[in-house]
């Protein structure tokens, strides 16, 4: 999607051409690349994207790269011109083998078990591929050969790209190779990649390995569907197994039980069809799908939800993939790696496809596909979590027509031969979808993160690295077909907490750069959005830093954006627009104007303060200037305290839950008695409700414990799942401990319920004492056989006190009653169970009893009306509530329609309030009063038909008053 052909301007600055570079990379019999020494002062290539801390995924490996590794072969670049091999390299730099015994050699620095190394051989003269292998020596010792292939790389020409070395544009030339070591070797350990024959390739690039701790494949749970035992599928990938797998996920549709994918290599030559079933195998690097038909090459290898009729796909469709969307379909711990050569725009051969409502794919490797996930609405509700995305031929995941309420969050992604993560409206809105804690590196066309059209984006706390040609770090437009009027960028756009590093570049269509944030509005002028990017660090950009072009945008609001590093311009501006710009600080940009603009006046700077850098009230407008790369920074910056929270903070980075004392447990030491795949014990205290702590599995008991740092007092502790987790009860203790030797029980084994509508998440009281270790001791799991946690989180009063009390006595006035109510005038509502008739992601009901104005409860998104019940314990006289928002200004002013209603039972319910529009200001604290004649109830109800804020139900707080 990234066909550039708007008008350049009058004059462009000529560069070397990529015909030259094509005709100049014929040698010999074999197709390979130059590697020109560009005229940019060559410099280390910087940042790694891992560098970053506290933003993108959090990954089960350590990456290190080859030019920092010990070799004894030739470093090469950096340079960031397209066409050029170190161009595509991560941090524009690798190392060339060209002979017998040169080796990369690295060092780990943790125990691992497996590596996947990003390498690039060159192409054969008829542009089919060639095979190749590679020693993998570990001290010294041979380990094995390697295979390595080209035929994954090398396209040539125009878009969409062919396989013909005689045209011009060779690119895309590095591929990503896996294997595992056949034991865990410790940190300290010497692995190396050296070259034992130049007969099949006469040169090895190397651009960097990672490696990771892969451990055993996950056990087979009881009571599953087994694709292999129960149906016949083929592990070893000789026979084609699609329609066993058909047979098997139609046989767990009907029977409400998991399919499991045993360890191996299954080939599939069309697409197996999922609707309202788990598919699940035994880790990444167990169960391998793969394959493609032998002779129909448009079908291959994928997992598809039925499409929706009259909707984004409008393809043939066969009677097994119609009458979409399939809902409740979960996929996890498995690979996708597919045999897709080359780039065909109609052919279905992705990773995933189709349209699913309600559905997660979990820890899933996609590599050697089209696309990732081409996912064709309408459809609403899905998440891809946990992931890996290689080697696409084009996108690694594009949200099209009429996508809702989805993400694609903790999920990393490289070499994608177009947008890796990208939203397209077309002709459909797409509605609060989110692109979160996302790494994302060397994206070989387009834009890293992009959304076509949309309302209520989020695209928040990701890291991107290198992108390469006709693209850059964050695009928003209204771009492409079916992206205007109802589909084009409206409402609340949130881009916060963002780190790009060498993004923007050279397009090859235009013969200009590409800004590293940039905006669109070739089909229609942006119809007054709210485009707020906070809290964002743009390094070392190739081109510009923030670029506008293509038709009037309005609406865009910088604050807290530090540019560091820009090859030219720290603004490019090629449109009108309307931008308000504070605490925007840029250093280190190339040109002595900072500012490239020829559209004059009508490109209108509002100014606040902080500002420095990057303002000149006589801007260039003249040739375009060569870039000079290298103004970035070496070393992080600090990443900065948020400058507000967003207006809706991103489904899966709520804000910290912090009632008095905060959560004891975050970030804190954690550890578990065993760990299965990559789901380690740091993931339930990290803050982040989509990552994971799991056990061993089949193995119980379990248990998970945090050290809180010191012996502090302790009375709670919530444990939460992943929100998007089908409903289970997970039977464990809570123990405690001063000095993690001697436990003893806080709570009793019990049984507790976690269930989506009411965020995953349980509270569970602990007698008040002081402790410094706490352990959830598991014992059993209905819905998988292993401990799970997404979140263990710890609250108290945070200090020692001198004596702690066993409980909080009321005045000495007052007999200390056997229980203690609420007092007559306080908060009846503090504490009591709710309950909710939904909950968008992991913002649950309890969030509005904790006294905390900062959580909140969130309803499903466009389906009013939605309610929210308190018990208050017994029948109380109540004649007041006070309703809250959170108090931040972000939390902009609205309207919220609602109604008060009251029971004795729980069941019959009377109106005490009639509907009335209810004002959120945070001016005056974002609360709302409802008075009403004083009635006795046991049960008070809010029924909420309306939000001018946001399409949904919110609440922080929910008290409920005698008078």
């Amino acid at each position: 999607m990234a066909i550039h052909t708007a008008t350049a301007p009058p004059t462009t600055h000529a560069r070397v051409t990529l015909a030259a570079v094509a005709s100049a990379a014929l040698v010999a019999a074999s197709i390979s690349v130059l590697t020109l020494t560009s005229a940019t002062p060559a410099r280390a290539a910087g940042l790694s994207p891992f560098d970053i801390v506290g933003r993108g995924a959090t990954v089960p490996f350590v990456e290190q790269e080859a030019e920092n590794a010990a070799h004894n072969g030739a470093k090469i670049g950096p340079t960031r011109y397209y066409g050029q091999l170190p161009a595509e390299a991560s941090g524009r730099e690798a190392v060339t083998l060209d002979a017998v015994g040169e080796y990369v050699e690295f060092t780990l620095t943790k125990p691992a078990d497996a590596v996947t190394f990003r390498y690039s051989i060159p192409d054969n003269p008829a542009g089919t591929g060639r095979d190749a292998s590679i020693d993998l020596r570990i001290n010294g010792n041979l380990v094995k050969a390697v295979p390595v292939t080209s035929k994954y790389g090398w396209y040539y020409g125009g878009y969409p790209f062919n396989n013909n070395p005689g045209d011009t544009n060779p690119h895309h030339f590095y591929d990503e190779a896996r294997t595992m070591f056949g034991a865990t070797y410790p940190a300290g350990t010497k692995v190396r990649l050296q070259v034992g024959s130049t007969a099949q390739s006469p040169t090895f690039t190397i651009d960097l390995a990672d490696f990771e701790l892969v451990g055993a494949p996950i056990a087979k749970p009881a009571n599953v569907i087994d694709v292999v035992t129960d149906f016949g599928a083929d592990p070893t990938g000789a026979t084609d197994s699609t329609a066993r797998f058909q047979a098997a996920v139609d046989a767990g549709a009907a029977q409400g039980r998991t399919v499991w994918v045993p360890a191996g290599s299954y080939t599939l030559w069309d697409h197996v069809v999922v609707d309202r079933v788990t598919l699940r195998g035994a880790g990444p690097w167990y169960s391998v799908l793969g394959g493609r038909h032998p002779t129909q090459r448009n079908r291959a290898a994928g997992i598809y939800g039925r499409y929706v009729p009259g909707g984004g796909y409008t393809g043939g469709v066969r009677p097994h993939e119609a009458n979409g969307p399939s809902r409740n379909v979960t996929v996890r711990d498995l690979a996708v790696i597919g045999d897709i050569q080359e780039r065909i725009d109609d052919d279905q051969v992705n990773a995933f496809g189709g349209a699913m409502t309600d559905s997660v794919i979990d820890n899933v490797w996609m590599q050697h596909t089209k696309v990732g996930a081409w996912m064709d609405g309408p459809m609403d509700n899905f998440t891809i979590r946990n992931s890996r995305i290689l080697d696409q031929t084009a996108d690694g995941v594009n949200f099209h027509t009429g996508v809702t309420n989805s993400t694609v969050t903790n999920t990393f992604v490289r070499n994608t031969g177009d947008d890796a993560l990208a939203m397209w409206a077309q002709d459909v809105p797409n509605v609060n979808n989110s692109f979160t804690h996302n790494t994302i590196g060397v994206t070989l066309l387009a834009n890293h993160l992009v959304s076509y059209g949309g309302r209520d984006i989020r695209i928040t706390d990701n890291v991107t690295a290198d992108s390469v040609t006709n693209g850059g770090g964050i695009h928003v437009a209204n771009r492409y077909p079916g992206v205007q009027g109802a589909t084009s960028v409206l409402g609340n756009w949130t881009i916060a907490r963002n780190t790009l590093i060498r993004n923007g570049n050279s397009d090859y269509n235009w013969n200009f750069g590409v800004g590293a944030i940039w905006f669109s509005a070739l089909n229609q002028d942006f119809q007054n959005p709210t485009v707020t990017i906070t809290d964002t660090d743009i390094l070392d950009s190739s081109y510009a830093a923030l670029h506008w072009i293509e038709g009037r945008t309005n609406g865009i609001v910088l604050n807290n954006v530090t540019i560091a590093g820009a090859g030219t311009y720290a603004l490019q501006v090629q449109a009108a627009s309307q931008v308000s710009f504070t605490n925007v600080r840029a250093s280190g940009i190339a040109q002595a104007k900072p500012i490239h603009n020829c559209v004059g006046s009508g490109f209108q700077i509002t100014q606040g303060t902080g500002n420095s850098g990057w303002y000149t009230a006589t801007p260039d407008c003249g040739p375009w200037p060569a870039p000079n790369w290298g103004g970035g920074p070496t070393s992080p910056p600090p990443t900065s305290t948020p400058s507000q929270p967003p207006t809706t903070p991103p489904a899966t980075t709520p804000p910290p839950t912090t009632p008095p004392g905060g959560n004891l447990a975050q970030g804190r030491a954690i550890t578990a008695t065993s760990t299965s795949q990559g789901y380690v014990a740091t993931n339930a205290n990290d803050g982040n409700a989509a990552t994971y702590w799991e056990s061993t599995n089949g193995s119980f008991p379990q248990s998970l414990t945090v050290d809180l740092g010191a012996s502090v007092n302790t009375n709670r502790v919530v444990v939460k799942l992943p929100p998007g987790w089908e409903t289970r009860t997970q039977t464990f203790a809570v123990q405690g401990s001063t000095d993690g030797s001697s436990y003893a029980t806080a709570v009793g084994a019990a049984g507790y319920t976690f269930n989506p509508a009411s965020g995953n998440a349980v509270s569970i009281a602990l007698p008040g004492q002081n402790r410094r270790f706490l352990r959830l001791a598991f014992t059993g799991n209905t819905g998988w056989p292993a401990g799970q946690a997404s979140e263990f989180e710890v609250y108290g009063s945070g200090t020692t006190p001198t004596t702690p009390p066993t409980s909080t006595p009321p005045p000495t006035s007052t007999p200390p009653p056997t229980s203690t109510p609420p007092p007559a005038n306080g908060n009846l509502a503090a504490g009591r169970p709710v309950t909710v008739t939904s909950v968008a992601d992991v913002y649950g009901g309890g969030n509005t009893v904790d006294g905390n104005p900062n959580t909140y409860w969130e309803s499903a998104n466009n389906a009013f009306p939605h309610s929210i019940t308190v018990d208050l314990g017994t029948a109380r006289s109540v004649s007041r509530v006070v309703l809250k928002l959170p108090p931040a200004a972000a939390w902009q002013t609205r309207t919220q329609t609602l109604s008060v209603l009251g029971s004795t039972d729980g069941s019959s319910y009377a109106t005490v309030k009639a509907s009335t529009g209810l004002t959120f200001n945070p001016a005056t604290g974002n609360t709302a009063t409802v008075t009403f004649p004083a009635t006795t109830q046991r049960h008070l109800r809010l029924t909420f038909t309306g939000n001018t804020g946001w399409p949904a139900a919110q609440l922080a707080e929910y008290e409920v008053y005698a008078s």
